[in-house]
């Protein structure tokens, strides 16, 4: 695993204890399924983690707003797609991440780290933006 299980562990700790409104543990947890997965990863947990990447990446999202359309896309019951995946799995690490110094700093090496995933995952990104059209109505307000 990039970066090690304690590394991500401890990210996980720090992203638990920064703001709840932005919820930015919900990118961590994103860009480590995505990054970490294999051939035996379920399909609804990659897709889940490229949906949240794809939508905070892209389209600018919260953490927050990203949890709460993972919630619509719990609801339905659909046959999750397969999806590619890459060799390369991005250059950033959680371990590149907790190189940054707390705050603000680490807060952007996340954003980083979450774009260097999914620039790695490119190669699913219609298949994504299609799945959420189908199961996640991400075009309602989020509220």
């Amino acid at each position: 695993m990039p970066g090690g299980p304690d590394r991500y562990d401890e990210l996980y700790v720090y992203a638990m204890g920064r703001d709840p409104t932005s919820f930015i543990l919900q990118h961590v947890v994103d860009a480590h399924a995505a990054q970490t997965a294999t051939r035996q990863t379920k399909p609804p947990t990659l897709v889940f983690a490229l949906a949240g990447l794809y939508l905070h990446v892209e389209r600018g999202l919260s953490g927050k707003q990203v949890q709460r359309i993972h919630m619509r896309m719990g609801r339905r019951k659909t046959q999750w797609p397969a999806l590619v995946l890459p060799r390369d799995r991005g250059a950033i690490s959680p371990a590149d991440v907790l190189a940054a110094p707390a705050g603000g700093d680490r807060d952007r090496a996340i954003d980083s780290w979450c774009r260097s995933v999914w620039d790695a995952f490119r190669e699913n990104r219609e298949t994504i933006v299609e799945v959420l059209k189908n199961t996640a109505s991400c075009n309602e307000p989020l509220t």
